[in-house]
């Protein structure tokens, strides 16, 4: 499983991301909670790409037990996707990443984005 390299929303320029290819054992990314994976596909069929939680459930003192789900996504041939934010208390594995598989890779490249805070 390849780590990826996650890239910074600079608040004056912006950001121009590099992406990568997709690896055929999954990619992994660090997780703050402002991350998020952005996908692109030059293939001719959808990819699916899979992120499965780590955690069984989570007592939540607002809300009580919850219990996270794999959530799968589709990237359509020739299209891209990008994957919502998730928590760290569900999806985060030990090295407070956020791991991520794919049904095929041909094609498919990723690029792993931090949002800047907001400013007043």
């Amino acid at each position: 499983m390849a780590t990826l390299t996650v890239q910074d929303i600079d608040l004056g320029t912006g950001l121009a991301p590099s992406y990568v290819s997709a690896d055929a054992a999954g990619d992994q990314y660090a997780n703050d909670g402002r991350t998020y994976l952005h996908i692109k596909s030059t293939h001719g069929s959808a990819h699916t790409v899979t992120v499965t939680p780590v955690a069984t459930a989570i007592d939540d003192p607002q809300f009580g037990r919850i219990v996270p789900a794999a959530r799968t996504f589709t990237v359509a041939g020739g299209a891209e996707r990008i994957l919502p934010f998730f928590g760290q208390a569900g999806y985060n594995n030990a090295n407070n990443r956020v791991a991520v598989t794919y049904s095929a890779v041909s094609g498919l490249t990723v690029a792993a984005i931090r949002t800047p805070m907001a400013q007043a």
